[in-house]
Parts: structure tokens; sequence; C-alpha cells
């Protein structure tokens, strides 16, 4: 076997499968929640849908939590119609 040109294996972040969990997308300077749900979520990013067919900015604030006032700033890294991939900024 010729193991020369294989690309090394890139361990992924471990990813917590969750059975569409609700949260809240807050946009407008956090004035206007849109309501979604989680499918996965790992420490760096999750995987989200929505209900509606709606325009996402590239980036938000993500509410775990309905009424805890922590938001998650977050960017769209990916889209497929009413699924998205994003990641959690820091």
């Amino acid at each position: 076997m010729n193991f020369e040109g294989r690309r090394p294996k890139i361990q992924r972040e471990p990813r917590r499968q969750l059975d569409k969990r609700p949260a809240w997308i807050a946009v407008n300077d956090q004035m206007t929640e849109i309501e979604c749900f989680v499918l996965d979520v790992s420490p760096g990013g999750a995987k989200i849908v929505t209900d509606a067919a709606i325009d996402i900015s590239d980036r938000f604030l993500l509410a775990l939590v309905p009424a805890h006032p922590k938001r998650q700033p977050c960017e769209v890294v990916w889209r497929d119609g009413k699924t998205f991939g994003i990641k959690f900024l820091f």
C-alpha cells in the first residue's frame, strides 16, 4: 500500500445530537426573536433549523434559554434551505 499523499485524519469536535431543542435567533438589536430548533451542537458551533423560510443574516445572536439574558454571537457557515450550520464567535 502506498501511504504517500494521504491526508491526515482530522479529529472533529464531539457533537451532541439533540431532538429539535428550541432556541431563539435575536435580530434587530435583540428586539425581535425568531424561534428555531437546534439539531446538534458542539463546543464550536451547531446545526439549526427554522420552521419558516426566513432570511437570516450572516451574524446574529442565539438564545438557547428564552428567559436567560445570555445571547451567544454566531456566524452562519453554511445554508441549506431552512437548515443552517453556525459557528460560535467568542
